[in-house]
């Protein structure tokens, strides 16, 4: 894979949608990106050639931002949620065995320290307990997803 190619990607990259883009190529090379919070693209090359951080132009991140403020009204009041991170990759279940009913469901009443879902990492079955009382507004991945660090799994308000 050749530099301009490679820069293909991350100028493609800085024009979609998705935050983070992990390829592995058969020849061994393995190039990861992630989007910063300011749409800064940080690529990650191994067995390749190192490349330079390069900065998505602040113009289109300034569009976005305007074309989604024009969207909200303003009698609209825009509510804010407690987010449940996940705390470990692995795989979401929304319940304790394929046959039992989920832990949890949407419009659901939860206290603090109540049981939400399992993270199964490296064969251990980990409980994801609330961290907040309120309703579950949404649950953001379908049973036997899987889930990075820091992904969301809950919005409750």
């Amino acid at each position: 894979m050749n530099y301009d190619e490679i820069k293909r990607l991350i100028d493609d990259m800085g024009n979609s949608k998705i935050d983070e883009l992990n390829i592995e190529f058969p020849d061994g090379i393995k190039i990861s990106m992630k989007k910063g919070k300011e749409g800064n693209i940080l690529p990650d090359v191994q067995h390749g050639i190192p490349l330079p951080m390069i900065q998505t132009p602040t113009t289109n991140t300034n569009i976005i931002n305007n074309s989604e403020n024009v969207n909200v009204g303003k009698d609209e009041k825009k509510e804010e949620y407690k987010i449940v991170k996940s705390p470990m990759v692995g795989t979401f279940y929304s319940k304790p065995s394929p046959d039992a009913k989920p832990y949890v469901e949407i419009g659901q009443k939860v206290k603090k320290g109540d049981t939400l879902c399992i993270v199964e990492a490296m064969k251990l079955m980990n409980e994801i307990e609330s961290e907040f009382d309120g309703e579950i507004v949404e649950i953001c991945l379908k049973d036997g997803e899987m889930c990075d660090y820091g992904k969301s799994l809950f919005k409750i308000k």
